[in-house]
């Protein structure tokens, strides 16, 4: 289970997440596709990031180190397709909602989610404020359905089921239907689970790209190396690679060291950067402390700055150096040698 446990707010219901990470990747070679790094990270762990809101998350594959806590499931049998995978996962969570996604998916972000959520939630929500509308003959007519299963279009309008929310509940429901009607859920298409559920759509071009093949991943990697994006995968790939799940300001600490490169040296950027950190952990973490310390930083190398500016204008040009130590110091004494006669 995933160590992550977030309270449920006001008009929420928890979710679960299942992840298919089995494929044959038969694109790909039979590489190992999960374990394929982008960003340097494995897609795996990039997905597994994205749903780090679940209360549950289920990876459908073999065990292996992941960056987040998960539990694990196997389809029977194994490589049996996807929709015998999502059975074995589904059959390990309880959470009325729940995120299905593939082990493929490099820009999938915690917003997407989010959305894909929001919007099967609030299906559910319209549905039950809907009164009934008055037909022509006066009849009531019911309100319309809530949705069953929220997916995302890629940039051509082509569904994508394993990006997407469903009601648990009727996942199970058509589970059971097709296992009963074909005497198990291997080697059926998703296309025959999903086709079966009231569903509606969200368009997310960049969260709907997925890698099959390795000019998908060159094009992934190239895309994160992209200026606009870089700063952000890196911090996002060091937080999962040191397991931290907090996040600050960027710019504020970007600030920082700019304000402690000019004003002091170059080599305190990343050392006072270094010293901010280590005082936000002993002060208890959070985003609060981190920008605490950084306000501190911040004043200081305005103040060391500041000095400086002050001793230059004392410095000026003629004038008596009152330093300790120094030839110049007012007190009469000379440096030339007394006339010994």
């Amino acid at each position: 289970m995933t160590a992550h446990e977030p309270p449920d707010g006001p008009g929420t219901e928890a979710y679960d997440a299942v992840v298919l990470a089995g494929g044959a990747a038969r694109r790909l070679g039979g590489a190992d596709k999960p374990g394929v790094r982008v960003g340097g990270r494995a897609l795996l762990d990039r997905v597994l990031a994205a749903c780090a809101g679940a209360r549950s998350t289920v990876v459908v594959a073999d065990p292996r180190p992941t960056a987040r806590p998960v539990l694990w499931a196997r389809e029977e049998p194994p490589g049996g397709g996807p929709v015998a995978a999502l059975d074995a996962g589904l059959r390990r969570t309880t959470a009325p909602y729940v995120v299905v996604l593939s082990a493929d998916l490099p820009f999938l972000a915690e917003e997407t989610v989010r959305r894909l959520l929001d919007t099967l939630r609030g299906s559910a929500r319209a549905s039950e404020d809907s009164p009934a509308a008055p037909s022509a003959a006066g009849a009531s007519t019911p309100a319309p359905d809530p949705a069953e299963g929220v997916l995302v279009t890629d940039p051509d309008g082509r569904d994508q089921p394993l990006v997407a929310a469903y009601r648990a509940d009727a996942l199970r429901r058509e589970l059971a239907r097709l296992g009963a009607g074909h005497g198990g859920t291997a080697g059926l298409p998703l296309r025959r689970l999903v086709g079966a559920l009231r569903l509606t759509r969200i368009t997310d071009p960049v969260a709907s790209f997925d890698c099959d093949t390795w000019d998908d991943i060159a094009a992934a990697r190239a895309r994160i190396r992209e200026h606009g994006h870089v700063l952000d995968e890196w911090i996002s790939a060091v937080k999962d690679e040191l397991g931290i799940d907090l996040d600050v300001d960027t710019r504020e600490l970007l600030d920082l060291a700019r304000d402690a490169a000019h004003n002091v040296a170059r080599p305190a950027a990343p050392l006072t950067t270094f010293l901010v950190g280590y005082a936000a952990a002993k002060a208890g973490g959070g985003p609060e402390a981190v920008a605490e310390a950084a306000r501190k930083a911040t004043a200081l190398a305005l103040r060391w700055a500041g000095e400086a500016g002050t001793d230059a204008s004392d410095a000026k040009p003629g004038s008596p150096d009152t330093r300790p130590g120094s030839a110049d110091t007012g007190s009469g004494a000379s440096d030339t040698t007394p006339d010994a006669g």
